[in-house]
């Protein structure tokens, strides 16, 4: 099921202009143990931070972290913290989580998000669009012998 989940297109909505983030690896083998590594580029958005959400198939999204580069920190979702998960900036627009000696139950689909303020339109007459949410996505399944990445 999570392999179906990989190949879903995500839809952006209430964008007037579309600015595309971009994740890597494309593909990876990995097993329990190892690490990953996942970089996410936020092309020409101008926003400082990048958040990262995990979602297993059937499950709702959940927040693992965001790095904001103006303060060189990192904030923490609820089961996730530091050494296993790790984030770092490389610039203003490169960021990259890492999760160290994986688990099963880390297979699932991670999506790199930001806030895109250029992409505010007006929705109906009376209310802005909240959804200038960008995001990008891959997938990884972790095993006893080894598993795939899938960027998307």
């Amino acid at each position: 099921m999570l392999e179906s989940l990989c190949t879903l297109i995500t839809a952006l909505t209430c964008v007037s202009a579309v600015t595309v983030l971009t994740q890597k690896p494309t593909v990876v083998s990995l097993s329990r143990g190892e690490s990953v590594t996942m970089d996410c580029n936020l092309g020409t958005v101008t926003d400082d931070s990048a958040r990262w959400y995990k979602q297993v198939p059937g499950g709702v999204p959940q927040y693992v972290l965001s790095w904001r580069s103006s303060w060189s920190s990192v904030t923490y979702g609820s089961g996730f913290s530091s050494p296993r998960f790790t984030s770092t900036h490389q610039s203003t627009t490169d960021y990259r989580l890492m999760i160290n000696n994986l688990e099963e139950g880390d297979s699932a689909v991670y999506y790199c998000e930001t806030w895109d303020d250029s992409a505010k339109e007006r929705y109906h007459s009376d209310s802005d669009c909240d959804k200038n949410l960008l995001t990008q996505y891959f997938c990884f399944l972790v095993s006893d012998t080894s598993a795939h990445v899938q960027s998307h």
